[in-house]
């Protein structure tokens, strides 16, 4: 994915090709689709499979860094989008989450890596990754692979963090079961 609605891609002769779509939206669903064929190509999902949707600008996130994120969570069904399981993204809350304090699930600890902010990425997470065989009961079915759309809103780096002033991130149970623990003390920039 480029700026300016191209898409770059390289063919099994390592040959650079582009195109340039007539809208972002075009783009962005040419590029799931990607992401899908992937999926539906390998003969076993054992990884993430990640796929940029937008860029977003500054410095990629590492572990220990804390983002708020809208997202949207479907299962992987009949080699495409399933149902939607989870969002975020018509709510007033953004989830709070530190990368590498292993309160999301591996997927997301992994698929999110390097992500920018203002960047959008395609995740396709398999069962090993996210829920497993035991699922998440009323939501998951055991053994599911999952799709995730997830939009960087704000990013604070670790390395601007300093002591007790910093910020910290903490787990909170939640009467209702999320696939995405949400967590407090996310202080304002």
């Amino acid at each position: 994915v480029q700026p300016n609605n191209y898409s770059t891609f390289y063919d099994d002769q390592r040959q650079n090709w582009s195109i340039m779509f007539e809208s972002e939206k075009a783009a962005v669903d040419f590029s799931k689709q990607v992401c899908i064929a992937k999926c539906n190509s390998s003969p076993a999902l054992d990884s993430v499979l990640c796929q940029d949707l937008l860029l977003g600008e500054g410095q990629g996130v590492e572990g220990g860094d804390s983002l708020e994120v809208a997202y949207t969570g479907w299962l992987f069904q009949n080699n495409g989008l399933g149902q939607v399981f989870d969002s975020n993204v018509n709510k007033d809350k953004l989830l709070r989450l530190k990368l590498g304090s292993g309160k999301v699930i591996k997927g997301w600890e992994e698929g999110m890596l390097g992500m920018k902010k203002g960047g959008r990425r395609f995740l396709i997470v398999p069962p090993a990754w996210a829920y497993g065989a035991q699922g998440m009961a009323g939501r998951v079915p055991p053994d599911s692979t999952l799709v995730f759309e997830v939009e960087v809103r704000r990013v604070k780096l670790a390395k601007e963090c300093s002591g007790s002033d910093g910020l910290s991130v903490s787990s909170r149970d939640s009467p209702a079961p999320s696939p995405i623990p949400s967590s407090d003390g996310f202080s304002s920039d």
